[in-house]
C-alpha cells in the first residue's frame, strides 16, 4: 500500500503494554477494543483483578457490541480476600486467558491488570500465574492475534517482548485532594 496503513488481514499480531501509575491504562485498552470492533475484529477482554460481583461501565458497553466479550475473573483488591481466594482466581483467569489467546478465534485479547497480578509479592503467585508461561504463550500465539497487557508495574520481561510499551504517568490527580472514584470515570 505504501502509505503506512495495513489491512485487517495483516497477519502480524502485536504485543502492546499499557503500564505506569497514571489513570488510563484500561481506558486505552478499551479504546483499542472499540477501534478493533469497528474494523470487524473479534475481541476478548479478561480482567484479572476486577470481580464479577461489581458492575463496571466497560463491561456494560462491551457486552452491547457485536464482536466483543469481557470476563471479570478476579476477586477484587488483594486486601479484600484471602491469598488462597486470589490464587485460585488468578489460576482460573490465566487458564482462560491461555485458551482465548491460543484458540485463534480473536484478533485482540486484552489481559487487563495482568501486570498488577504478576507484580503481587504479598503471597506466592508464580505457581498459578507463571511469568515464564505467560511469556511463552504470548510469544507462541497465532500470528494474527494482538495481545494487550495492562496494569501498573509491568515486569521487564514483559516489556522486552512487547512491540509497544506506553507508560502512563500521573502529573495531577483528584484522588490526592480526597476525591473518591467517580461513577462513569473510574468504574
Amino acid at each position: 500500500m505504501g502509505d503506512g496503513w495495513v489491512t485487517v488481514n495483516d497477519q502480524n499480531g502485536r504485543i502492546l503494554v499499557y503500564t505506569g501509575n497514571g489513570k488510563g491504562k484500561t481506558t486505552a485498552a478499551i479504546g483499542l477494543a472499540v477501534r478493533a470492533i469497528g474494523r470487524d475484529m473479534k475481541v476478548s477482554m479478561l480482567q484479572f483483578i476486577k470481580s464479577p460481583d461489581r458492575t463496571y461501565g466497560e463491561k456494560n458497553v462491551l457486552e452491547k457490541l457485536n464482536g466483543a466479550e469481557i470476563h471479570q475473573l478476579g476477586v477484587g483488591f488483594t486486601w479484600t480476600k484471602t491469598p488462597d481466594e486470589h490464587r485460585q482466581a488468578l489460576k482460573s483467569a490465566w487458564n482462560l486467558a491461555k485458551e482465548k489467546i491460543m484458540c485463534g478465534k480473536y484478533n485482540l485479547v486484552i489481559l487487563d491488570e495482568i501486570n498488577n497480578a504478576l507484580a503481587i509479592h504479598t503471597f506466592p503467585i508464580n505457581d498459578v500465574l507463571p511469568i515464564e508461561e505467560v511469556i511463552h504463550t504470548i510469544k507462541n500465539r497465532p500470528p494474527h492475534v494482538h495481545v494487550v497487557l495492562t496494569g501498573r508495574d509491568a515486569k521487564d520481561e514483559i516489556k522486552e517482548i512487547a512491540d509497544l510499551v506506553s507508560v502512563i504517568n500521573v502529573e495531577k490527580h483528584y484522588y490526592d485532594e480526597g476525591v473518591e472514584a467517580i461513577y462513569g470515570i473510574e468504574y
